[in-house]
């Protein structure tokens, strides 16, 4: 295809991010929109990994810590998730209404954002103010603002990629590559501190750094 049949199927606007980031160079900007699907593809299973052990974490931390089996369910009527509780009670309706309800699915159903927000600073008093615990190999001194402004980095990632936006370049246009080596290093940091060793647990998982090298020679 030549790039102005690209510009019919994909959009101007979209394909022309990427000629601008390449300055006009219409074979360089289809290769960067390729290698841009590419990383997304990539991060897709880092992030798929990283999202299941965030959220077990949590979850088996308050099945312990307040002794409920269905504490979303609790929490969402009338306790530290309530301003999340049209979202939860959607997802376990969804799952009542095919009779596959059970609190290990509710929790699978859940978006990044409900686990992210429960270090937000008032779900994390109400809720006792024990969930750093899910980190036991954290740095020392690093505390809960820091820790849900870097889980909300990676949740706003993770949704831009799902949205199919470009992540190869920055707010001026540029190629750029800091952003997203930012990410995945927060990611693999933030797995170390729940207690994994990445290179274990990311094992047979497909590693965006290749791609995001090829961006940044490009």
């Amino acid at each position: 295809m030549k790039y102005e049949q690209y510009e019919i199927a994909l959009s101007v606007p979209r394909i022309g991010k990427y000629r601008l980031a390449c300055k006009g160079d219409k074979n360089k900007a289809l290769i960067l929109y390729r290698y841009n699907i590419k990383l997304c593809q990539k991060f897709y299973g880092v992030l798929g990994v990283f999202e299941v052990v965030l959220r077990n974490a949590m979850n088996e931390h308050f099945k312990t810590q307040l002794n409920d089996s269905d504490w979303l369910i609790t929490q969402a009527q009338s306790g530290f998730l309530v301003n999340y509780r049209d979202a939860i009670f959607k997802e376990r309706d969804k799952l009542a209404n095919n009779r596959k309800y059970t609190h290990d699915k509710l929790v699978a159903s859940l978006s990044l954002g409900v686990w992210t927000f429960m270090l937000s600073r008032n779900c994390y008093k109400s809720s006792g103010k024990t969930l750093l615990r899910i980190f036991p190999d954290k740095t020392h001194g690093l505390n809960r603002r820091d820790i849900y402004a870097d889980l909300d980095k990676i949740r706003t990632f993770r949704n831009r990629i799902a949205h199919h936006e470009p992540v190869c370049f920055d707010s001026t246009g540029t190629i750029n590559v800091a952003y997203v080596q930012e990410i995945f290093s927060l990611i693999v940091k933030y797995i170390s501190f729940m207690g994994y060793k990445t290179n274990e647990l990311l094992y047979g998982v497909e590693n965006p750094l290749q791609t995001i090298g090829k961006i940044d020679k490009l």
